[in-house]
């Protein structure tokens, strides 16, 4: 009998790798899966950073020097108002649904990655530089992605900058992977082959060890760990029981109180560090800034003899969760923009906070925002006063707008071009 052959001790002699499991098959379903899966993922992530508006530079630019890469960017807008909610929520929990399949993938190409010789051909060449880049840009994004969902932010720099051009390296490196493999995939597939019937290829172990699971069953483990990640992280979408089954999920700041104000809180006032002495009827007041330097201090009995509008929107981060429609009420951000001299075609418009820590202290609009019937300085909601966590005295509410451009505790607002 024909030994198999070495190319020394450890991970690179074939027969180190000695899983039945392993094969063209195998690896094949489980490619097919992220194919579909993160190509998915790599639109929804552009349609969310673009819903940040990063053209509004320096304010939400996160990103220096896109370049090319920006190519898509455009005026996000606010119809329909669920837009956003839809987006991230698909993005985040697709996200996490996947994470075991991506892991069983990484472990059924492994032997791969310590194949010799390192290039048999320019194309084997391509095809390994590929699956390095494949490899460390997926366990980049993945991880970077699940910590910025559980509000971890333990890596360095920005998170915007980070899995932006992360994103382009892995799905660059991903595409040509594709596009290598995927005809053999495809094959694959077709012949169904088992374990007895299958080529031997650097996937196929040329010792295995006894079988003590099909490779379907295999699958059926992977596909059972996607849909218990898919059934404790989904509920953060929704409000009411099931967001308790989020168990995966950040659950903000606060737990929700019961009654009109009942509903997700991602930063608390104390964690903003707001000040109610600053907060106060007899202390706010709102400073409106327009077309050449107009400017007018409003307090709260101010904005309230106002025309006053309602609108039903919801509430949408990037970490993934999402409120259903709440019922805001307060005065338009265009009927703001008409007191400092924008009678029509508001403009732009830069948000400022009185709040002390963390990120997003200070947000743009853009002018369809801004003109938008629905778009508020909402003053009230669910029919009650806004609490302290959810922005007393007022904040921003702007249809299919990231809850981040929702700015909180609103101090001044510049209307003008950005």
């Amino acid at each position: 009998m024909r030994r198999a052959p070495s190319h020394g001790p450890g991970p690179f002699s074939p027969g180190f790798w000695r899983s039945p499991l392993r094969g063209p098959w195998f690896t094949s379903v489980l490619g097919v899966v992220l194919l579909g899966g993160i190509t998915v993922l790599f639109v929804t992530g552009l349609v969310s950073y673009a819903a940040y508006n990063p053209d509004l530079s320096p304010v939400n630019d996160k990103t220096p020097d896109k370049g090319i890469l920006g190519f898509y960017l455009f005026s996000w807008p606010t119809n329909p108002h669920w837009l956003y909610r839809l987006n991230q929520g698909v993005h985040v929990t697709l996200g996490i649904t996947l994470i075991p399949v991506l892991l069983a993938k990484l472990w059924s190409v492994v032997p791969k990655l310590f194949a010799l010789p390192p290039a048999r051909s320019l194309t084997h060449a391509l095809e390994r530089i590929s699956l390095l880049l494949l490899v460390g840009g997926a366990l980049f994004e993945f991880v970077t992605g699940v910590l910025n969902v559980q509000l971890d932010y333990v890596f360095p720099g920005s998170f915007y900058p980070l899995h932006f051009y992360g994103a382009w390296v892995f799905f660059a490196a991903f595409v040509a992977h594709a596009a290598l493999k995927m005809p053999m995939a495809l094959r694959n597939l077709r012949h169904m082959r088992d374990s007895r019937e299958e080529e031997k290829t650097e996937l196929v172990s040329p010792n295995p060890s006894p079988p003590t699971v099909s490779r379907r069953g295999a699958l059926g483990f992977v596909g059972g760990g996607s849909l218990l990640l898919f059934a404790t992280t989904a509920g953060q979408n929704f409000d009411g029981p099931l967001r308790r089954t989020a168990l995966l999920a950040p659950h903000g700041g606060a737990e929700p109180v019961s009654g009109p104000a009942g509903f997700q809180i991602n930063k608390t006032a104390a964690y903003a560090g707001i000040r109610a002495v600053d907060t106060s009827d007899e202390a706010w007041r709102l400073v409106v800034e327009g077309r050449d330097g107009r400017t007018v201090r409003l307090s709260r009995a101010d904005l309230l003899q106002l025309p006053l509008h309602s609108a039903a929107l919801p509430i949408a981060c990037v970490e993934g969760w999402s409120t259903s429609d709440q019922w805001w009420r307060g005065v338009r951000l265009r009927d703001l923009a008409a007191l400092v001299g924008y009678d029509t075609d508001p403009p732009d418009v830069f948000v400022e906070s009185l709040q002390q820590r963390g990120s997003f202290r200070r947000a743009a609009l853009r002018a369809n925002q801004v003109a938008d019937s629905r778009s508020l300085l909402a003053l009230f909601v669910n029919g009650e006063d806004l609490t302290p966590d959810h922005g007393h005295p007022a904040r921003i509410i702007v249809p299919a707008a990231p809850g981040v451009l929702n700015t909180k505790w609103v101090a001044r607002m510049t209307f003008g071009d950005l």
